[in-house]
């Protein structure tokens, strides 16, 4: 617990709840890992949609939809949790939503396109809703000058829960291969050992973290009219805040590149450079240890150099993991890519996640996140969806489409120019500026 300093931590919050909030990322991590990265989605192209031509075009159309659902509801939902003071009882939902829907992925056989989609889409949902919820914690329980150091506690013990379920999964992939067993008997354990982590994991942030929001005297609206008029409210409010909206127009671009690579990295790997299933999962699982390190070394390191700065340098490595990805033809090769992206990849949205909460006005956390999260989704569809009908398009071609994809990130490079840190702080902190409204 020594890991955690007590100076980086709002009065009154202990090291023993930092490390509960710090163990959702620990518990989720391992869907995006083997689910959405190194198992499940090439099991759902090669298996499932049995190789067809149309199958990476229809995973990714599948996460496009769970991502468009999430963007018309998540601000309503953090607004509804800011009312009441129920981030905490949202996020328990949300959390046995996405295991039960991850369990039953193990049920998913060669044909039964229909039903995997459908708990892809369940499952990312309610993952996603869990990610913004968890994020809205943050400014509850660091400090302002030490909330990209505790963002990256959070996303380094989240790649050391993915690299256990992971690596849990790839030894038992490993002995079920030794006994002669094919991906259709073996992927389903993987999904159990995932949802099991992830259900263990969370106990802990519901046992330790405490909801510390007060409710609030406005009644809460329901139904999907008053998602989408609380969405419209929210949008109407953060636009008065210049900084937090072009840190959203940057990451709308640059997580587009980062889901990607989470969605599309082991169909890339198979399909393109030539791994077989236990090479991409050696693969991912190395990627996240450069992840880990990544997002703890640029926790600190974005508190001292700047949050804009450090967000800047990760972008650039991204542009130059697509390039080095387009134009390998080697296992070798794609290993340095793999690399950058590793290191890139939790510090980028480490570095987001504590650039929100800083140009977040204190009382509207769960909701600007919920704006964050939109932006995000919003990035989810456009970067995967492209890829997917760039490849479609062209009878296959996914070097042409990880090319489109450096373009994301150099658009969020150039978007992420114009913010102004000290003057959108002050501006979540007192009101922006009325020339801004």
């Amino acid at each position: 617990m020594a890991l955690f300093s007590t100076e980086a931590l709002n009065p009154g919050v202990r090291k023993r709840e930092v490390f509960g909030w710090a163990m959702y990322d620990f518990a989720n991590s391992g869907y995006t890992t083997v689910v959405l990265t190194a198992v499940f989605a090439a099991y759902f192209v090669g298996a499932v949609a049995g190789g067809a031509a149309w199958a990476t075009f229809a995973w990714t159309l599948a996460l496009s939809v769970s991502h468009a659902i999430v963007m018309v509801t998540m601000p309503a939902m953090g607004a509804w949790a800011d009312r009441y003071g129920a981030k905490k009882r949202l996020l328990l939902f949300t959390t046995a939503g996405c295991v039960l829907a991850t369990a039953a992925l193990a049920f998913v056989g060669p044909g039964m396109v229909a039903l995997a989609v459908l708990l892809i889409i369940v499952s990312n949902v309610c993952f996603a809703w869990g990610e913004s919820l968890i994020a809205a914690f943050l400014p509850e329980l660091a400090r302002p000058a030490a909330m990209g150091r505790v963002s990256g506690w959070g996303w380094s013990f989240g790649y050391f829960g993915g690299m256990l379920a992971l690596g849990l999964s790839l030894v038992y992939v490993i002995r079920a291969q030794e006994r002669g067993q094919t991906a259709v008997q073996f992927v389903p354990v993987t999904m159990w050992i995932t949802a099991g982590i992830f259900a263990l994991a969370a106990l802990f942030t519901f046992k330790l973290l405490q909801e510390r929001a007060e409710p609030q005297t406005r009644p809460a609206e329901r139904g999907l009219r008053a998602s989408l008029s609380r969405l419209q409210a929210a949008y109407r409010d953060a636009r008065r805040y210049r900084d937090f909206m072009w840190l959203l127009a940057c990451a709308t671009a640059y997580q587009g590149g980062v889901t990607v690579t989470i969605t599309l990295a082991a169909i890339y790997a198979e399909q393109v450079i030539g791994f077989v299933q236990q090479e991409t999962m050696v693969l991912i699982f190395v990627l996240n240890i450069a992840a880990a390190l990544g997002a703890f070394a640029f926790g600190y390191w974005q508190d001292r150099l700047g949050h804009k700065l450090a967000l800047g340098i990760t972008l650039v490595g991204w542009i130059a993991t697509c390039i080095i990805a387009a134009l390998t033809t080697t296992k070798g090769g794609f290993w340095y890519a793999a690399a950058i992206a590793g290191l890139c990849m939790g510090s980028s949205q480490s570095s987001g996640r504590a650039m929100a909460g800083m140009l977040a006005p204190p009382r509207q956390l769960a909701e600007f996140y919920g704006l964050w999260t939109f932006a995000a989704r919003l990035a989810s569809i456009v970067g995967p969806l492209s890829y997917g009908a760039i490849t479609w398009a062209t009878g296959g071609n996914q070097r042409l489409a990880i090319g489109f994809t450096a373009l994301l990130f150099l658009l969020g490079l150039v978007l992420l120019l114009p913010v102004n840190m000290e003057r959108g702080r002050r501006a979540a902190l007192s009101g922006p500026d009325p020339a801004n409204g």
